[in-house]
């Protein structure tokens, strides 16, 4: 299918191919027949594309300081790739879609096959959208119409933070589409509206609206104009829908208000805000969320749970179908507002509007309609009889094939990178909405494609598969492909609940390997510790502090139902390390956390067989400017010293000092190519599956605690 993509390397837009995605649980699969080019927030993410570093670097400077960070800690060669690689991924774009219901994914309600819907969806052919992002079209109001249904939501939300009352003075500054729509809104609720921009065109169709008018570009004496428009008594309320750089906007605005007054920042401005404008008049100044409750709230909009109506009557849905009804009474006019239309594969013309000086409004992009199924789901990117070995592995006689399930950060700047490199055959690659995978399929050579993981089960000249998908997903991968004989490389970890791991333990056969990314245990550090070690047939000590960061407690790692935790998701690595360096089995272990909810900032204690023991110190409160891993062992007097796996020292070690490295190596590359290697010369697994069990079970029992 046909697909809008942005570069935010060097800001081109492109129309692209892309498999279709498939419904997923509490989602709808959408046929788009229009979308709506959002003019303001579009052009602001093309010119950021297109300016140069320095720019960039200048608009975002808290991701700045991240760099930097990362830099001390990891080194200077990682960090540039890592920002290489984010840069280097298209954005889709486009967020008002117009299109009628395909398919519905579990637990979907209120809505029909074939029923027409306004989504938040991409400029896309089809698009899979959450349903509590979805809303019925009237029967009475047309597509075109329909495709500013979004736009209004995040007009409408304003409004409701501004709380208007009959008869009020208002002014809307900025009469972009936000700003036209809500000039209509505030009318429709009785009150007086002044409108002001430089755009001629935009100002006289305010002006139809009903609303009064200042033009910018004049020179004119804009707080004059407005407190003639008040009566000289201050206008009720302002509502800023400008895009720019430049507080004055809300300085005007604070000026112009009564005591009391209200301001509503809908659009994009400087935030530069005097104590001196609101101090006196007691103004009160809010910025609005978007289209409404819910937004940003992956409970509401990616669960599908909703808000009670007798607490929060409108969410983001609610405020949709609004938007609707008041088209359907004939209350609003979205007609009005259409200037250009294009058909999806002209999109490029759109796109030159939208970074030209030329003015417009409403853009719509038309879709010719496209058949779902098994054919439309993948796209052939490179079929090859033969691959030619690019990595170590040159003696080797046959390639690996291999498939990836997940196109993520990580899997396209790290495992991808690492399996290629290990002489492995990018076979498939597959990903939910079909654009990362896209991209990593075209930047490293995989064969096919695709949005439908099953066809990667059922492919027989598949050998083995990389499971990098989110963690609530990784127990059912793991039993397709154990049910279909492939080799598995799953990013731990293995399952979140025993329930799933259980369902792992009797469903594998050791007819193929079934391997966790354990990377630290291969790391040329790790191993040297190893080394130096294992000769000593003494108990030992083990200290491993991580300074893992912050997480939101809703981001979804820390959901118990989808990421299993921090314990599961991560802290089971540094379990991994610790069981490898003993070589015994863990008899006992124990949990200390200071938060019982998130436990992100807790202290693990380990017994080991041998009479070994180890304490993991994972904090999440620390600064990001710290090294985020350190490892200390102690055994007959002597120590070694392992910080962020650059820098292993010995401190009263017979014979050993240190081992630097020039960048950090967390052992990817080695976990990686044994992994190959394991498979294609029929050797036993890297890591015996007795021991990820082991560790995965712990890890589970931990999270417990």
């Amino acid at each position: 299918m046909k697909q809008i993509l942005q570069s935010l390397k060097n800001g081109s837009t492109k129309v692209s191919e892309v498999p279709t995605p498939m419904s997923s649980k509490g989602s709808i699969l959408i046929e788009s027949s229009n979308t709506l080019v959002s003019v303001g927030t579009e052009k602001m993410l093309v010119e950021f594309g297109k300016a140069g570093w320095v720019e960039k670097a200048l608009k975002q400077p808290d991701k700045v300081k991240m760099v930097l960070d990362k830099i001390k800690t990891d080194g200077l060669k990682p960090t540039i790739e890592a920002v290489f690689n984010k840069l280097d991924q298209p954005l889709p774009l486009g967020y008002c879609n117009v299109g009628k219901v395909i398919e519905m994914g579990h637990g979907v309600d209120g809505f029909s096959i074939g029923d027409r819907v306004v989504s938040n969806g991409k400029h896309a052919e089809v698009v899979n959208v959450p349903f509590n992002l979805c809303a019925k079209i009237p029967d009475n109001v047309s597509n075109e119409e329909a495709a500013f249904t979004v736009i209004g939501a995040i007009s409408l939300q304003g409004i409701r933070l501004a709380k208007p009352t009959l008869g009020e003075a208002f002014v809307v500054i900025g009469l972009g589409l936000i700003g036209l729509i809500t000039v209509q809104l505030l009318r429709a609720n009785g009150c007086r509206v002044l409108g002001a921009d430089f755009d001629k065109t935009k100002l006289a169709m305010a002006k139809k609206f009903g609303a009064e008018t200042v033009d910018l570009s004049t020179g004119v004496n804009f707080l004059e104009i407005a407190n003639k428009f008040s009566r000289g008594r201050g206008v009720d309320a302002v509502i800023i829908a400008a895009a720019t750089k430049s507080s004055e906007p809300i300085h005007q605005a604070a000026n112009m208000c009564r005591k009391n007054g209200r301001i509503i920042l809908v659009g994009v401005t400087g935030l530069e805000i005097s104590r001196e404008d609101f101090f006196k008049k007691e103004i009160t100044f809010q910025v609005s969320s978007s289209y409404g409750p819910g937004r940003y709230d992956p409970n509401y909009e990616e669960k599908g749970q909703d808000y009670p109506i007798g607490y929060v009557r409108w969410t983001e849905q609610r405020n949709f179908e609004a938007i609707l009804d008041m088209l359907a009474l004939g209350v609003l006019d979205f007609k009005a507002l259409i200037t250009h239309q294009f058909e999806i594969s002209e999109a490029h013309k759109a796109y030159e509007l939208v970074i030209g000086k030329n003015s417009a409004l409403g853009i719509l992009l038309n879709y010719p309609g496209i058949e779902v199924n098994l054919n439309s789901q993948e796209i052939i990117i490179n079929k090859l009889k033969h691959q030619e070995f690019t990595g170590r592995n040159k003696s080797l006689h046959k390639l690996v094939s291999t498939s990836f399930i997940g196109a993520g950060n990580y899997a396209t700047g790290v495992l991808i990178p690492a399996f290629k490199k290990a002489g492995a055959k990018l076979k498939t690659i597959s990903s939910n909405s079909g654009v990362t995978g896209s991209y990593a399929a075209k930047k490293y050579g995989f064969e096919v494609t695709t949005t439908n993981s099953e066809l990667i089960f059922s492919d027989k000249t598949n050998d083995a598969v990389v499971i990098t998908t989110r963690h609530d997903s990784h127990a059912k991968f793991i039993l397709d492909g154990l049910v279909s004989k492939k080799h598995i490389f799953v990013e731990k970890p293995l399952a979140i609940n025993m329930e799933e791991l259980n369902l792992i333990k009797s469903s594998y056969t050791h007819e193929t390997i079934l391997m966790v990314g354990f990377n630290r245990r291969f790391s040329p550090q790790v191993q040297k510790i190893k080394e130096l070690i294992q000769p000593l047939d003494v108990p030992k000590s083990f200290v491993y502090t991580v300074n893992a960061g912050f997480i939101p407690s809703d981001h979804w790692t820390q959901d118990y139902e989808i990421g299993g935790g921090r314990i599961i998701g991560e802290v089971c690595h540094f379990i991994d390390l610790l069981r490898f360096l003993v070589g015994k089995k863990i008899t006992n272990y124990h949990l200390v956390s200071l938060d019982s909810k998130n436990k992100d900032t807790i202290s693990i204690n380990l017994n080991f067989a041998d009479g070994s023991i180890g304490t993991i110190l994972y904090f999440a409160n620390g600064s990001k400017s710290f090294p985020k891993e350190r490892l200390e062992v102690f055994v007959n007097n002597s120590v070694l010293q392992l910080d962020n796996f650059r820098k292993l020292r010995g401190f009263g070690w017979n014979g050993f000092k240190k081992m630097n490295l020039w960048k950090q190596d967390k052992g990817q590359n080695s976990c990686t190519l044994a992994f190959i290697n394991a498979i294609e010369k029929n050797l036993e697994p890297p890591i015996p599956i007795e021991e990820i069990l082991e560790v995965s079970e712990i890890a589970i029992e931990l999270s417990r605690e």
